[in-house]
This record gives structure tokens, C-alpha cells and sequence, in this order.
């Protein structure tokens, strides 16, 4: 009869493929999304995922069979608004910068509130993480797009905003529900700015196309990510989604072409780092009964779906 060790070491394996699996979901979402960027413009392809993921989402979930405090609501809907602009702000990125630049930049969003919390020992990981943007914008250099770089890293913010709302709605609202109100009002509020101009432009391979990259981001990836989850240490899911950056790059070159230089390629080294050892030294500063494995409730929306 097998152990609990052995079993335990089966899941740790197979939680982390799941979550590796997950990444490379988002990441091939995010590459297909840039080139179909050429036909819809980046805001259009923002438009067209948050659409088809709410729509998904909403049949599955089902929101209206649940309850909500006003509180509740309310974040959810902050959810919503912080999601859109992510949306739309990293794909506006994506296209102007490599995916792999793009995708570290947007990584300083969750690595800045980790680092903050992490007290002073936080801030040799900031300044590691400091230095990774200064490889991978070159600012000595001048050449670096502006633009996309300030776009990316208003996408952090908002990733950053994310963490935090969905935080503070953790105690009212169940993760997935919280899920299921933010990803329409996304849709809607994206709508607004995007939805009219691209509509014209809509015909039915690209809705069966968007449908598709849906899949990709967020409902593969969530599905994915929170069954890695009761599989895995928070502190050891942490580590592997600090890899982010690295795969972006992988998939950057795979199907887009996106050589990296040197300096990128150290910037991303140095960004990956620093999540990694802010992850772990949260994970030695916290209390040792609260080590267990996470059973994937309202705080795993925090790194699923949200891109």
C-alpha cells in the first residue's frame, strides 16, 4: 500500500505540472493575442477574450443563485474595473514591447505588494527586482518603447489593485463568484470604450477565434491553477508562478520570433529572482501550522485569470 509520502510527492508532481500547464496557457493566449492584433487592434482582442470569458464564466457559474453583501458586491465590481484595465493595458503592451519584457514588467505588480508586505528584509528584493527593469528597459539607451513600457507597468498597478480587492473581498464573497461579477463587468466596462468600433470588424472565425483564446485565459488556467493548489504549498505555487516571465520569453521566441538580447534576458533573470526569494521568505517568516498544502479557496483567485 503506497504512503502518505508517496502520495504526497504524486501530487506535488502533478500540481506542478498543472500549474506549469497554466502558464503556458496564458502565455500562448497572450502570443496568439498579439498576432491577432494585426486584424482587431490591441483593444479589440482585449474586448473580444473578456467578452467570451464572462460569457463562459457566467453560464458556469451561475452568480445570480448566490448571495452577495453589499460589500461584497462592490469589491467584486472593483474586481471588474481593475481586470479591464489590465485587459487592455497589457495587450496595448504586448504589442509594442516582446512578450517577455511585457510579462516581467507586469510581474511587478504582485512582486511589489509580496515585497511590501515582506517588511525590510522586502527591500533587497525590490532593489533586485529594480535593477531587472533597468536590463530590461535600458533607459541609458534611449531605444526602449515608452509607450509600451509605461503600459506595462499600469498593468502591474492594476494587477497589484487585483491582489488586494480580492483580498478584502476573500471574507465576503466566495472565489469563484467573485469571479463570476468581476469578469462581466470587465466585459461591459471594455465595452464601453472598445465594443462599437470593433464590431464592424467582427465576423465568425474571429468570434470562434476569441472563444478560443477564452479557453486559453482564463478558463483553462484557472481550472488548472486551482487544482495545482491542493496539490501544492502556497510558498511552492508562488515559486512556480515566478516563472512567468521566463516562459513568456520561451513562448515569445517559439511563436512570435522574439529573440531577447543579453540585457533582457538578465532583467528577466533578476525579476524571476526576486519573486522567487520573496516567496520563500514568506513562506520561512510564516507561522509553521499555517504551512499546509492550500485548498484553493477565495485567495487563489489572486494569480488565476486575471490577464
Amino acid at each position: 500500500m503506497p504512503s502518505s509520502s508517496t502520495h504526497h510527492f504524486s501530487g506535488a508532481r502533478s500540481g506542478t505540472a498543472m500549474a506549469g500547464a497554466a502558464m503556458c496557457c496564458v502565455q500562448l493566449g497572450l502570443a496568439a493575442s498579439v498576432g491577432l492584433a494585426d486584424r482587431l487592434g490591441s483593444d479589440g482582442v482585449a474586448w473580444l477574450r473578456l467578452a467570451w470569458a464572462a460569457l463562459i464564466l457566467v453560464a458556469f457559474t451561475r452568480p445570480w443563485r448566490s448571495r452577495f453583501s453589499r460589500r461584497g458586491l462592490v469589491t467584486s465590481i472593483l474586481l471588474g474595473l481593475v481586470t479591464a484595465g489590465m485587459t487592455l493595458m497589457f495587450m496595448a503592451a504586448a504589442v509594442r514591447i516582446p512578450l517577455g519584457t511585457a510579462s516581467a514588467l507586469e510581474f511587478l505588480g504582485p512582486l511589489s505588494v509580496a515585497v511590501i508586505r515582506g517588511g525590510k528584509a522586502g527591500r533587497w528584493w525590490a532593489l533586485l527586482a529594480a535593477a531587472g527593469v533597468a536590463a530590461l528597459t535600458e533607459p541609458w539607451h534611449g531605444g526602449t518603447d515608452v509607450t509600451g513600457v509605461v503600459l506595462a507597468l499600469g498593468a502591474a498597478a492594476c494587477w497589484a489593485g487585483y491582489i488586494l480587492l480580492t483580498q478584502r473581498a476573500g471574507d465576503e464573497v466566495n472565489g469563484l463568484q467573485a469571479l463570476a461579477v468581476s469578469m462581466p463587468v470587465a466585459a461591459l466596462a471594455t465595452t464601453v470604450f472598445v465594443g462599437p468600433a470593433v464590431a464592424a470588424h467582427l465576423d465568425w472565425q474571429l468570434l470562434l477565434v476569441g472563444a478560443g483564446l477564452a479557453l486559453l485565459m482564463p478558463v483553462v488556467p484557472f481550472s488548472l491553477e486551482l487544482l495545482a493548489l491542493r496539490r501544492l504549498k502556497a510558498s511552492a505555487f508562488g515559486t512556480l508562478m515566478s516563472l512567468e516571465p521566463a516562459i513568456a520569453v520561451a513562448i515569445g521566441f517559439l511563436v512570435l520570433g522574439q529573440l531577447p538580447g543579453l540585457s533582457a534576458v538578465l532583467g528577466i533573470v533578476l525579476v524571476v529572482a526576486a519573486g522567487i526569494g520573496v516567496t520563500l521568505q514568506a513562506e520561512r517568516e510564516k507561522p509553521a501550522d499555517s504551512s499546509a498544502v492550500n485548498d484553493g479557496g477565495p485567495e487563489t483567485v489572486e494569480r488565476a485569470a486575471v490577464r
